[in-house]
C-alpha cells in the first residue's frame, strides 16, 4: 500500500527514515573517502590493470617470436629490407653479406656485462647491394669499471654475418650523442639518431627500424647480449590483482558504511527513553483523584480502652 501524495513515509524502515539514517555519509570525511575510493577504482580499471596486462601480452608475444626463431632457418636480410609490409621481424635469424665500413665504430654507454660496467660496440656494414646496415657487434667490459678498453677494428674484406633482427630502442631524452676518448658515443641504439651520427642514412628492417645484432662467433663480434628468459613474468598476476583491488575498494567502502549504520542503530536501541516529569507548580488534572490531606487520628491510650470496657468510674 503506497502513501497518499504529499505524505512521506515516516514509519520505521521506511524510505525517508532510511534516508535520514544515511545522512552521515554526507559528512566531509565520508565524502573525501568516497572520492578517493572511486578515483582509485577508476585508476585500477583504466590504467594500472591494462598496463600490466599489456606488458604480459607483449612479453608473451616476444617469447613466442624467440621460440619460433630458434628452430627457423636464417633468411637473407635483404628479403626483410625489401618488404615494407613485414611484421614481427624482431628476433628473426638473418644472414647479411658485405663488408664492414672502416672507422665506423660507435660505443653505446652504460651497458652491463656479467654485472659489470661495459660498452656496446656498433658499426656500419655495407651490404652487397650498396645499402648500409647498422651492426651491434656485442658487449665489451670496461677497464676498472669506467675506462674504454682497446677495441679492435672489425675484419676487412667480404664477410658473411649471422645474427638476429632487433628493433630500435628509441632516443633517451636529454642524452645526446657525444665524443669522448676518441670514440663517438650514444646512450641507446636508435637508427635515426645513428644515421645523424654517421652522416648517412641507414637501411632498417621494417616495421620498427630494426638493426642486426650478431650472434656469438661471428666475424668482428664481441660478447652478445643474452636472450631474454622465456618467461611471461608476473605481469598477468599483477594485472589481475589490480582488477581485484578495483573491485574490493568500493566493496570495502560499502562495508564500512554498513558497519557505521549498524553501530548507530545499536546505540539507538540501547539508549533508554527519558520519562517525562510533571513540572513544579503544575495544576492537577481533573481526572486525577484528589489526595486526602486529613491527618490520621492518634491511636487510643490504655485509659481510654479501660473506660470503654468498664465504664467511667470518675464521678
Amino acid at each position: 500500500m503506497t502513501d497518499p501524495p504529499g505524505v512521506t513515509d515516516e514509519r520505521p524502515g521506511g524510505v525517508m527514515s532510511l534516508l535520514r539514517r544515511l545522512t552521515f555519509l554526507l559528512r566531509p570525511s565520508w565524502l573525501i573517502l568516497a572520492v578517493v575510493v572511486v578515483a582509485f577504482a577508476y585508476l585500477c580499471f583504466t590504467i594500472l590493470a591494462p598496463w600490466q596486462l599489456g606488458k604480459n601480452n607483449s612479453t608473451s608475444h616476444r617469447n613466442d617470436l624467440i621460440a619460433a626463431s630458434v628452430n627457423a632457418a636464417p633468411v637473407d636480410i635483404t628479403t626483410l629490407l625489401n618488404d615494407p609490409e613485414a611484421r614481427d621481424t624482431e628476433w628473426r635469424r638473418v644472414v647479411a653479406t658485405g663488408s664492414y665500413v672502416p672507422g665506423s665504430t660507435v660505443l653505446e654507454r652504460l651497458q652491463r656485462l656479467n654485472d659489470s660496467p661495459a660498452y656496446g660496440v656498433l658499426a656500419e656494414f655495407r651490404l652487397d647491394d650498396g645499402r648500409t646496415l647498422l651492426i651491434d657487434r656485442g658487449l665489451i667490459a670496461a677497464v676498472d669499471g669506467a675506462r674504454i678498453p682497446p677495441i679492435a677494428e672489425p675484419p676487412a674484406g667480404p664477410q658473411r654475418l649471422e645474427g638476429r633482427v632487433r628493433k630500435s630502442e628509441g632516443v633517451i631524452p636529454g642524452k645526446e650523442p657525444m665524443t669522448q676518448d676518441g670514440y663517438r658515443q650514444v646512450y641507446s641504439i636508435d637508427a635515426d639518431q645513428l644515421s645523424a651520427v654517421y652522416g648517412a642514412p641507414l637501411a632498417t628492417v621494417p616495421p620498427d627500424g630494426g638493426f642486426l645484432q650478431l650472434t656469438d662467433g661471428q666475424p668482428g663480434a664481441f660478447s652478445p647480449p643474452p636472450l631474454p628468459q622465456l618467461d611471461a613474468g608476473p605481469y598477468l598476476s599483477y594485472g589481475l590483482q589490480w582488477i581485484a583491488f578495483g573491485i574490493m575498494a568500493p566493496l570495502g567502502l560499502g562495508y564500512f558504511a554498513w558497519a557505521e549504520l549498524r553501530e548507530r542503530r545499536r546505540e539507538r536501541a540501547t539508549t533508554p527513553t527519558p520519562v517525562p516529569t510533571e513540572p513544579l507548580g503544575a495544576t492537577t488534572d481533573s481526572t486525577t483523584p484528589p489526595t486526602d490531606t486529613t491527618p490520621a487520628p492518634n491511636p487510643p491510650s490504655n485509659a481510654d480502652r479501660l473506660a470503654d470496657r468498664y465504664g467511667n468510674t470518675r464521678r
